[in-house]
């Protein structure tokens, strides 16, 4: 198991993110990563997400896979959207991030 990416891999992790969230990062990174106290917790740099909901596109984004893959998953009722904006359903950043978990130890 590596204990660190590259550059190079850490670039291409970050063009696959939102718009949105690449500029939090930077954001993040530019205040904190260079200062005296540079060991952000985990918490700090993402901490601002735990409450937050994604759109279907960004949902699909984050759980890596394709937007046909997300709407099958709705569907078959696997994924339940946390609110409706309009025609607009948003998910809870806590129940994706279990959902990845179960799809990562589902598929081994």
């Amino acid at each position: 198991m590596r204990a660190a990416m590259t550059a190079e891999e850490l670039f291409q992790d970050l063009r696959h993110l939102p718009a949105a969230e690449r500029q939090k990062f930077f954001v993040i990174l530019s205040t904190k990563a260079f200062s005296e106290d540079s060991d952000s917790t985990h918490e700090e740099v993402f901490g601002h997400l735990a409450e937050d909901e994604f759109t279907s596109a960004e949902a699909a984004e984050y759980l890596e896979v394709s937007p046909s893959t997300f709407r099958r998953f709705l569907k078959k009722q696997q994924l339940l959207p946390s609110s409706t904006v309009g025609r607009n359903l948003l998910f809870a950043v806590p129940t994706l991030k279990a959902f990845k978990k179960a799809l990562k130890t589902a598929k081994g």
